[in-house]
């Protein structure tokens, strides 16, 4: 939808929903690249003012919308009841959906577009990057306390909405499907990024395999466990609220934790072209494991708490291949600001998979420090 579009089906929008007070502010807010996003503050006479965010959905990447919303709304509100039980402020500690005219958790408007709408939470903040070790050891807590929270939450009623997201057997086979076809010509360049992924066929069935046995639990996961979707209190420095439940799926507890690792607790960049920089900091690692156990408080089994670093492992590896498939594919997914940038990527998450690989024992031990 092009902007003017956008502006037009927003004035829609807001009159859809159950806003209380006058408008008096309306300004686009964040940094994603998703959705389209707005704050508004209302007034309301002898309450002062409150704030509210506001988003259409990407009806590209979220083909179910309405499935994605049904998913949000049964766990916030779960959430919601399991906070006021253990003495916590439902109000700051989870997203809160304000419900559209007609009683929906979203709001369809004219021309079909999804729309939704949150309270604000004041006082805190999301950040991008890692800038002190205490917030990626917050961001753990709160991961975990989310996994803990949702624990009893019948995870297979959810809807799966992106089918096969962390399916690593799955990725694999596209991936090879992708070497086979070769519709770019690049194969024969990348032979030796093809070899690593053969060489640890293996790694991409363990965790799906643990599944399907029952040694891994089905669990709710978020499955973008990423710094900037945790809300920090701003006066205490906690780790307040966990946000983004677009991609809010059944899944695995360990998957959750992976991909943390992945990202945070990598010394470089996603992209970053000098592999001699690319290692997974453990002093890093061990932050996010204590936080993350210590957020769980018990919730995760025996065998996951094992599992932990399998999980960063393969999460690493099906990241790497899934950027090494669209480079051979010719960069149809992932955005690119050079001609080998998804190949860039790619040698990033296998440089990390081989630097856990040379420090498999530490990773195991630190794990065993906080179970």
């Amino acid at each position: 939808m092009n902007r003017a579009n956008t502006l037009a089906k927003k004035e829609e929008a807001i009159q859809n929903f159950r806003f209380v007070g006058v408008l008096v502010k309306d300004v686009p807010y964040g940094s994603g690249h998703i959705n389209d996003t707005f704050l508004l503050e209302f007034q309301q006479p002898d309450m002062g003012n409150h704030k509210v965010i506001l988003q259409r959905l990407n009806h590209d990447i979220f083909k179910k919308p309405v499935q994605v919303m049904e998913n949000i709304m049964g766990v916030t509100s779960y959430l919601r009841k399991e906070i006021i039980k253990n003495g916590g402020d439902p109000d700051r500690e989870t997203l809160n959906l304000i419900k559209a005219t007609d009683g929906k958790p979203y709001y369809q408007d004219s021309i079909g577009s999804f729309w939704r709408a949150y309270y604000f939470i004041d006082e805190a903040t999301s950040y991008d990057q890692v800038e002190k070790s205490e917030d990626f050891y917050e961001s753990a807590v709160a991961f975990g306390n989310f996994q803990k929270l949702l624990t009893n939450y019948p995870a297979d009623t959810l809807y799966e909405t992106i089918p096969g997201f962390h399916d690593t057997a799955a990725r694999l086979e596209v991936f090879k499907k992708a070497v086979a076809d070769d519709v770019c010509g690049r194969a024969a360049s990348v032979q030796k990024e093809i070899d690593f992924v053969l060489q640890r066929e293996e790694l991409a069935h363990v965790l799906g395999d643990m599944l399907k046995s029952g040694e891994l639990p089905l669990r709710v996961t978020h499955n973008d466990t990423k710094l900037n979707n945790i809300m920090i209190d701003d006066h205490t420095g906690r780790g307040l609220c966990v946000i983004d439940l677009d991609t809010v799926m059944p899944g695995l507890a360990i998957n959750d934790f992976g991909d943390s690792i992945r990202f945070g607790a990598s010394t470089a960049t996603e992209d970053e072209t000098d592999l001699t920089k690319v290692t997974c900091s453990m002093d890093l690692y061990d932050i996010y494991v204590k936080g993350y156990i210590e957020g769980c408080g018990g919730a995760l089994t025996d065998k996951e708490l094992e599992m932990m670093p399998t999980g960063a492992k393969v999460m690493t590896f099906e990241c790497g291949m899934r950027f090494l498939t669209d480079y051979l594919q010719g960069d149809n997914y992932f955005k690119i600001h050079r001609p080998e940038h998804n190949l860039d990527r790619c040698r990033t998450q296998f440089k990390l998979v081989e630097d856990m690989e040379s420090k498999w024992d530490t990773m195991r031990e630190i794990v065993t420090k906080y179970k």
